[in-house]
């Protein structure tokens, strides 16, 4: 026996019924009433609210505009500069905004795998991926002069430094790695346990090659790459559930600080 299937719009309207509250929805007619300017906002602001709740992904876009704008303000740019970031993270907002409502709204029209459904979702994710990585250049291309001028004199000082400083790095760093997981008694000294040594050494080497680089105006952009790249060795080490967060993050921390120290101390 087949059952045919119920429109949408049809059972939002018989739970509206069931649950008494007597309102249809708006341009049915009858039962239609019109929602003061306030209470929309309210609506507006608890769906919001709503989706930083309940979206993680949502949660993590707005830490990174906070910081955006944090540093943005720190280093002073100017307000085109200003106008295209809020632009990109506005934009990257609505686009999570827009891809959890797609994704509710199938949710609550299918109950069973629909390949049509899973299409609707993944163009969703995919808008919110282009946003990002728009505004991931757009962030690097506003920022990237102003932190290159800014860490000029840093960097310029240390860009004479000799290797040998780089391998006693790498070594102290290894010897750390070590130590530690020697007195917390976890992990082997090259797999798990806190911290993570790959994670270690990919920083430190980041930080090596950046405190070594001459002044030019590919040192960001070379900085960035090696960042990214040691960025994706601890993440590795993340999905392959041989490291937690925690692990990583300390581990990096510990790479990228004993060889910014080293390279302080003795140049």
């Amino acid at each position: 026996m087949s059952t045919q299937r119920v429109p949408l719009r049809e059972r939002l309207r018989r739970s509206r019924a069931a649950n008494g509250a007597g309102a249809l929805l708006p341009g049915t007619g009858e039962g239609r009433r019109r929602i003061p300017l306030v209470e929309s906002f309210n609506y507006a602001v608890e769906g919001i609210i709503h989706v930083l709740r309940t979206h993680r992904n949502m949660r993590i876009h707005f830490a990174a505009a906070v910081a955006v704008l944090v540093v943005a303000l720190w280093i002073g740019v100017d307000r085109i500069e200003l106008v295209v970031l809020l632009l990109a993270i506005a934009f990257v907002l609505i686009a999570e905004m827009v891809n959890s409502a797609i994704e509710a709204a199938i949710d609550v029209a299918t109950s069973s795998f629909d390949p049509l459904a899973k299409l609707a979702k993944d163009i969703a994710a995919g808008a919110v991926l282009i946003a990002s990585v728009n505004a991931i250049a757009v962030g690097y291309l506003v920022f990237s002069g102003h932190v290159n001028e800014s860490t000029t004199n840093f960097f310029d000082r240390l860009r004479d430094a000799p290797i040998k400083l780089t391998i006693i790095a790498l070594i102290l760093v290894i010897i750390v790695v070590i130590a530690t997981k020697a007195i917390s008694g976890r992990g082997t000294p090259l797999r798990g346990g806190l911290p993570s040594g790959h994670a270690a050494i990919a920083f430190a080497a980041w930080m090596a090659v950046t405190l070594t680089l001459g002044p030019s105006e590919h040192r960001f952009f070379v900085s960035t790459m090696m960042f990214a790249v040691a960025v994706l060795v601890a993440h590795t080490r993340i999905e392959s559930g041989v490291h937690s967060t925690l692990e990583v993050v300390y581990g990096g921390a510990l790479g990228a600080g004993v060889t910014l120290v080293v390279f302080q101390l003795f140049f």
